[in-house]
């Protein structure tokens, strides 16, 4: 794959709360664009000319064809120059990189996904494929999770969500701090106190910071979830995006590469891997 970035405008800026927004580019090669495909879970490196480029987990679905949406954090010197540009600005995209969850393995039965934070942002586009493909699944249950109600990602659409009669979508905040919500307040792991499916046939993602990780894990095994069917995004330390640079080196594993989804089988055999 290359290592020249495609030229690509942002189209579109949304925020979202105070610290991350929604960008949506398109590139503006239309051969690039109309065939630009993906699966959920994998990344793109997005070039700030002149600033530098980072790792972004794609956040539309692959069936939204002619446009690619990246949900950032403002974390760096690269994501602050992106929240301050313009529509119309150009930036470069190089990509995707990584394995991205193994969908035509989740296809006919159950799927749970669980996401905590920002961890919303890979796992928006795992949703979109499988509501995409409804039919092809049999129960879905999303369980969400944020500090407050004001850092609930893509409220509007998670709350939507949470209508719909076709999936089960439970929202949860740690503390309201005084703000309206008329949702669950606690952890993310009470919620899955109440998922009613098969475990045999269910596969599980899972997405949010290091600590959330650690108690969502230690709920699901004992719960008794397979651990060779729980998923997790493992965005660990990538620069290059193809197992060059040696930054993402984790054991024996290149994250960008052999990642960034691992089974949790493979990833308690991963040093430090969290």
């Amino acid at each position: 794959m290359s290592l020249v970035p495609e030229m690509a405008t942002l189209v579109e800026k949304r925020y979202l709360d105070p610290h991350h927004s929604l960008f949506r580019f398109i590139f503006d090669n239309e051969l690039k664009r109309e065939g630009f495909g993906f699966r959920p879970g994998q990344f793109v490196m997005l070039s700030i000319f002149g600033v530098g480029e980072a790792p972004i987990s794609i956040t539309s679905g692959p069936d939204e064809k002619g446009f690619i949406e990246l949900c950032v954090r403002k974390a760096g010197r690269v994501t602050t120059v992106l929240h301050n540009l313009e529509e119309n600005s150009k930036v470069g995209i190089r990509g995707p990189y990584g394995n991205g969850y193994p969908v035509e393995q989740m296809l006919g039965g159950n799927l749970l996904i669980i996401a905590g934070g920002l961890g919303i942002a890979p796992l928006r586009s795992l949703i979109r494929y499988a509501l995409w493909r409804r039919d092809a699944f049999k129960e879905i249950y999303i369980i969400y999770g944020a500090r407050s109600p004001e850092n609930i990602l893509f409220r509007g659409e998670m709350e939507n969500l949470v209508l719909r009669n076709d999936i089960n979508c439970l929202l949860t905040v740690d503390s309201t701090y005084g703000q309206p919500w008329n949702a669950h307040v606690g952890r993310v792991t009470d919620l899955l106190e109440r998922v009613r499916m098969p475990l045999k046939d269910t596969s599980v993602a899972v997405c949010g910071p290091p600590v959330f990780y650690r108690f969502v894990l230690n709920k699901l095994l004992s719960l008794g979830y397979s651990k060779g069917k729980i998923y997790m995004s493992l965005e660990r330390r990538m620069e290059c995006g193809m197992g060059k640079c040696g930054h993402c080196v984790v054991g024996h594993k290149y994250t960008c590469v052999d990642g960034p989804i691992f089974t949790y089988w493979d990833a308690i055999n991963l040093p430090e891997i969290f």
